[in-house]
């Protein structure tokens, strides 16, 4: 039996954004670089781009 991760939402933009989902890839890639594995997801139920993590804020 595997064990849900517990996942960190760093930033959050709205998906109606004039840039789409660029912001939250751009912000990903931003925490990427600083060594914080994270990435983009869309999150349909509130309808927002928003930048994750495995890691839990310090």
């Amino acid at each position: 039996m595997t064990t849900p991760q517990t996942r960190t939402v760093l930033e959050r933009s709205p998906a109606g954004h004039p840039r789409g989902s660029w912001t939250a890839g751009e912000n990903a890639a931003a925490q990427r670089a600083q060594g914080t594995n994270a990435w983009g997801v869309m999150d349909l139920p509130t309808d927002q781009f928003l930048v994750v993590t495995d890691a839990t804020p310090q």
